[in-house]
C-alpha cells in the first residue's frame, strides 16, 4: 500500500536530538566518555517523600482506574502553593486545570483558542513546543526577537499595530528555554497592559521558575494586577521536582480560559493516574524543603559553568536562573550546528545548537546543567581543547 505523510507533517521538521545523541553514540564507540549536557532532563532523583507516596499508592488495587482529570486534592495542592510562594489566590475548582506535562499543555492550547489565520505573538528564540502548538492550530508565528540590549525580553512597543490588533495569543517564558531572562514587575504590568489593549490571551510558561540563583525568586505572572483578567501560567513538576517521566503539570488563571481547555482536554485524555497525583501533592505541600535542596545543588552548577566558560573565552549571557546557560561560543566563523557536532567529535562534550530555537539563536549554543560539578569543570577543559579552525 501507498503511505504518505499529511501535509501538516511538513510543518514539523525533524529535531536535531536524534542527530546529536547518533553522533555522541558514534564517539562513545570510540572509547570517549561522553558528557551530555543537551536535554533539559533532571538527573536529581525525586525527594524521597515522594518516591514513597508513589510507590504506596500504585501498590493499591484501587488506584487503576481512570481519573478523568486533575483530582480535588491535586488542584488544592496547586493553589495552596500559589498562595504560600507567590501570595496568589486561586479558585482550585475553577482556575486550575491539570494537563499530563508542560508539553502536552503547551502544544494543545492554541487550537482552543485560535482560529486559522489568526497570530500568535511568541519569542525569538524559543522552546521548539510553541512552534508545534502554533502549527497545529494553523495560526501564524510572530516572532518577538529576545536581544541583549532588551536583556532579553520581548519588546512589545515593536510589533506592528497591525499584527497586534490579528493576534489571538501570546506566549512568554521567563525564565526561559532556551534564554535564561528574568521577569520584572514592570515588564510583567506592561504585557498584563498591552494584552488588556489589543484583547490577547497571555500564556506563561513558568516551567524554571523554581530555578533561581543569587538574585530573588522570579514572580509568577499571576502575581501582577490584572493578570488574571488576561491570561494564564502554566507549571510542571517536572523539572522543580524531578518528575519529568511522570508526566504532570497544570494550567492556572482565568476561569473562564481555563473552561475552554477543559472542553478540549475532555477529547484528548482521561487524565493522570492517581499514584501520580498524589505523589505530585507531597512535592507541591514540601515544595519549600524540596526546592531549596535542589537550588543549592543548581547554584553551584551554573557558578561553575558560567565562570568556567567565561575563562575559555566564551561569551556567557548574564542569568541569574533557569537550567540552561546560553552563550555564543568564540569559533564564529563556524555556524551553531556545525559547531555542536565540532564539540562532540573532538571533546565528546554534547550541547545544543542555538539556531534550532529560532533564527535569533544562531551562532548561540544551549548548555544545560543537569550533570554534577566535576563532569561540568570536566566538559569546560575539554572545550577549553578544541582545536582553532585554519585560515
Amino acid at each position: 500500500m501507498k503511505i504518505e505523510r499529511s501535509k501538516k507533517m511538513a510543518m514539523f521538521p525533524k529535531a536535531i536530538f536524534g542527530d546529536l545523541k547518533a553522533a555522541a553514540t558514534r564517539k562513545a564507540a570510540t572509547g570517549t566518555k561522553i558528557i551530555d549536557l543537551s536535554l533539559g532532563s533532571p538527573d536529581l532523583p525525586p525527594d524521597e517523600k515522594v518516591r514513597m507516596e508513589l510507590s504506596k499508592q500504585a501498590a493499591l488495587a484501587s488506584s487503576y482506574g481512570y481519573t478523568l482529570g486533575g483530582t480535588k486534592k491535586f488542584y488544592q495542592a496547586v493553589a495552596n502553593y500559589y498562595k504560600r510562594r507567590s501570595n496568589v489566590d486561586l479558585d482550585p475548582e475553577t482556575e486550575i486545570i491539570q494537563t499530563m506535562g508542560s508539553q502536552e499543555g503547551l502544544v494543545h492550547l492554541p487550537m482552543a483558542f485560535c482560529n486559522p489565520g489568526d497570530y500568535v505573538l511568541s519569542t525569538n528564540p524559543a522552546y521548539v513546543a510553541y512552534d508545534a502548538g502554533i502549527h497545529l492550530a494553523e495560526a501564524i508565528p510572530y516572532y518577538m526577537p529576545l536581544l541583549e540590549e532588551n536583556s532579553f525580553l520581548p519588546d512589545l512597543d515593536a510589533i506592528p499595530t497591525e499584527i497586534a490588533e490579528k493576534a489571538k495569543l501570546m506566549i512568554l517564558n521567563l525564565p526561559g528555554n532556551p534564554v535564561p531572562a528574568m521577569p520584572s514587575e514592570e515588564f510583567f504590568a506592561k504585557v498584563v497592559e498591552f494584552a488588556k489593549k489589543h484583547n490577547i490571551i497571555v500564556l506563561h510558561d513558568s516551567a524554571y521558575s523554581e530555578f533561581y540563583f543569587d538574585g530573588g525568586r522570579p514572580m509568577s505572572f499571576l502575581s501582577t494586577p490584572g493578570a488574571k483578567e488576561v491570561g494564564m501560567e502554566i507549571n510542571s513538576l517536572s523539572k522543580s521536582f524531578s518528575l519529568a517521566g511522570s508526566r504532570i503539570a497544570y494550567i492556572a488563571g482565568n476561569a473562564e480560559m481555563i473552561s475552554i481547555i477543559q472542553e478540549l482536554k475532555s477529547n484528548l485524555d482521561f487524565g493522570t493516574f492517581q499514584p501520580i497525583q498524589d505523589a505530585a501533592c507531597v512535592a507541591l505541600d514540601n515544595a519549600e524543603e524540596i526546592t531549596d535542596r535542589m537550588r543549592a545543588v543548581f547554584t553551584k552548577r551554573h557558578s561553575t559553568l558560567m565562570e568556567g566558560l567565561k575563562n575559555i573565552g566564551w561569551t556567557v549571557t548574564p542569568s541569574n536562573g533557569g537550567m540552561f546557560v546560553w552563550a555564543k561560543y568564540p569559533m564564529q566563523e563556524l555556524n551553531d550546528i556545525d559547531f555542536v557536532f565540532k564539540v562532540i567529535e573532538e571533546t565528546g562534550v554534547v550541547i545544543v545548537p542555538g539556531s534550532i530555537f529560532g533564527e535569533a539563536g544562531k551562532n548561540y549554543v544551549r548548555v544545560a546543567l543537569v550533570q554534577d560539578e566535576a563532569l561540568l569543570s570536566e566538559a569546560v577543559e575539554r572545550l577549553g581543547k578544541l582545536s582553532k579552525i585554519e585560515a
